[in-house]
């Protein structure tokens, strides 16, 4: 019987890592299936465009690295980080953004560090601060929800967007968010923010057309929807309930107090679950196994600092979401969480 001795990351289940990750893109199906419904068919080409890239990108490491490309292949890493920042940004971005990212993702944050299982930080959260931070106006590039729109964007002018820049009309992706004031020129999050920074009370800012009953419309359906896949994952024992449970009752705790203690003046519980990445990074990204923490203790206090500085950046940073930057700043963290909440030594 040979003894096999293998990086990260362990799981204790039977599957293997290809198992697992496919086990994560099926699950996160049913929120790719919504934002694809509310926001056209951008997000579905993108996937597409990624994935083809980021295997591309994979294979190319492992051939410089005189590595067996199948093998890296068949992991599905490549496959499931290319999925995550396909839904991240925006979903008719410009084709060379998803590359750039892609390649900070897989060339830099991941085989930099040795290849998987080595990486500090989750490679797709990398990517998308670069990004975010690179090109600002690409990666806010957001359009309303389908019905919302005053051009509508069809699959033949979504391809000619992404890989052009104009739809078949001559139409540049600025000029059809413009067709509605107001609400195609900004995020639930950032309309949310804007609206309390110009004394406007949070009923107030709910008022705005680009809201739902909760959130943003179609932003509270696709959480919902990410919510799902993600208890799925729970009940499959993919991933364990510690760090999502603790994410959110981060944000729950954190987001009840200010409204307890100062009302009108910050969003709703419920408005930050239902917004943003929350529910993808509560489930999907925060729980990537090798650069979250590796103690029970250690994800509890993982998850809810990741919850907490979701709130605080959403509140008063300079972006309107910030599960991205929360996740990064929680994986710096990690070698001190795991030092203090290792468990103690028999005997000891």
């Amino acid at each position: 019987m040979a003894f096999f001795i293998a990086s990260s990351p362990h799981a204790h289940s039977r599957r293997s890592t290809p198992d697992l990750m496919k086990l994560v893109a099926l699950c996160a199906l049913p929120g790719l299936a919504a934002q694809s419904y509310f926001f056209g068919w951008g997000t579905l080409i993108q996937l597409v465009f990624a994935i083809i890239v980021g295997l591309s990108l994979e294979a190319g490491v492992m051939l410089l690295r005189k590595r067996p490309i199948k093998s890296a292949l068949r992991d599905n890493s490549a496959l499931v980080t290319a999925w995550l920042l396909a839904v991240a940004i925006p979903p008719l971005s410009p084709w060379w953004l998803i590359t750039i990212g892609l390649i900070f993702a897989i060339v830099i944050a991941k085989h930099l560090y040795g290849g998987i299982g080595q990486n500090l930080f989750n490679p797709a959260m990398i990517a998308y601060v670069v990004l975010l931070i690179s090109f600002p106006v690409q990666m806010t590039s957001w359009i309303s929800p389908v019905s919302l729109q005053a051009t509508p964007v069809s699959f033949a002018d979504a391809i000619s967007l992404i890989f052009t820049g104009f739809n078949m009309e001559g139409l540049s992706l600025q000029q059809i968010r413009a067709g509605i004031d107001g609400i195609t020129m900004a995020t639930p999050l950032d309309a949310f923010k804007t609206a309390l920074h110009t004394g406007n009370t949070a009923t107030e800012a709910m008022r705005q057309p680009q809201f739902g009953a909760f959130a943003g419309i179609g932003w509270e359906w696709v959480n919902i929807a990410y919510l799902a896949g993600g208890l799925m994952l729970i009940k499959l024992r993919v991933i364990s309930w510690h760090i999502p449970v603790s994410f959110l009752g981060g944000l729950i705790v954190m987001s009840g107090l200010f409204m307890l203690f100062a009302p009108g003046e910050t969003a709703s519980p419920l408005m930050h679950l239902l917004s943003g990445a929350t529910m993808l990074g509560a489930f999907f990204i925060a729980t990537d196994p090798v650069s979250a923490s590796t103690t029970v203790k250690g994800r509890l206090i993982f998850g809810a600092f990741i919850g907490a500085m979701v709130f605080i950046i959403r509140s008063w940073g300079g972006f309107p979401d910030g599960v991205a930057f929360a996740v990064l700043l929680a994986n710096m963290c990690v070698p001190m969480i795991d030092y203090y909440t290792k468990p103690r030594t028999y005997g000891h």
